[in-house]
């Protein structure tokens, strides 16, 4: 599959998406409908602190970066995937915008602060996002002000107990579920 950044300043470039089929990127088509519902809802993304986990070949986070965000933090597991979300970086010089973590979302620790955006893309039909989102939000990755956008399978629906959803659309064979934490 090729793979291009939909739009901002790195528009039309290519990205490298790494080899074998442990991970699955996300379409350009659906990147760009899931860009199109995060702009309707937050405006720009100038100056956000954006993670993409479960990232593969980091085209999420690297969106955001085209389109302004601050920083990324990058997080995957597969040796193949980190590679290609480096040399992504390197390609784009992107390195000073990013931290790219190689080990599990799970092993992430307390966050300094809470982000404005998480992308979770994981496994389809694991409910690793679930698990995921639920430890985040205990150790304040995610605020009263953080977006979160999970992709799953078309046909999964996502069981987010503790967040509200904002928004879920089926886009091919991907459904993007859009959620914040509730108003207080």
């Amino acid at each position: 599959m090729s793979l291009r950044i939909v739009a901002g300043q790195w528009r039309g470039r290519k990205l490298a998406a790494p080899a074998g089929d442990t991970t699955r990127p996300t379409a350009d088509r659906t990147r760009e409908t899931l860009f199109s519902m995060l702009v309707s809802r937050i405006g720009d993304f100038e100056g956000l602190a954006v993670a993409d986990l479960f990232a593969g070949s980091g085209a999420l986070g690297l969106e955001a970066l085209s389109r302004g965000a601050a920083s990324c933090l990058f997080v995957e597991q597969y040796p193949a995937a980190v590679r290609a979300i480096r040399t992504n970086l390197a390609n784009l010089k992107a390195q000073g915008q990013s931290d790219v973590r190689a080990s599990s979302v799970l092993t992430l620790g307390p966050a300094k602060a809470p982000l404005d955006l998480v992308f979770l893309d994981p496994p389809y039909g694991t409910g690793a996002g679930e698990v995921a989102l639920d430890k985040l939000r205990r150790l304040g990755w995610i605020g009263p002000g953080t977006w979160i956008s999970l992709e799953t399978a078309a046909d999964e629906v996502p069981a987010l107990k503790n967040f509200a959803v904002e928004a879920d659309r089926k886009v091919g064979k991907a459904r993007i579920t859009l959620a914040r934490l509730p108003a207080a």
